[in-house]
């Protein structure tokens, strides 16, 4: 019976040792998955609204050339 508590005790202070090692880390890998994802998603977002053909394009194009046009 002594030996069965001295075994859980110890499970329970390898399982505290290892949640307050592992605990920050796996939050720190979280938080840094969702900035990289989240920043991941803004560029394919700005990408895809400054691809030719779109009008935000058109607009930097037309201001680009009428600039040039301007200051020749």
């Amino acid at each position: 019976m002594g030996k069965a508590i001295a075994i859980l005790v110890a499970l329970a202070a390898v399982g505290w040792l290892a949640s307050s090692i592992l605990g920050p880390l796996l939050y720190y890998l979280l938080v840094g998955a969702l900035v990289l994802g989240g920043g991941a998603y803004v560029y394919s977002r700005v990408k895809r609204s400054l691809a030719p053909g779109t009008r935000t394009q058109r607009r930097i194009e037309a201001a680009a050339r009428t600039y040039r046009m301007r200051n020749r």
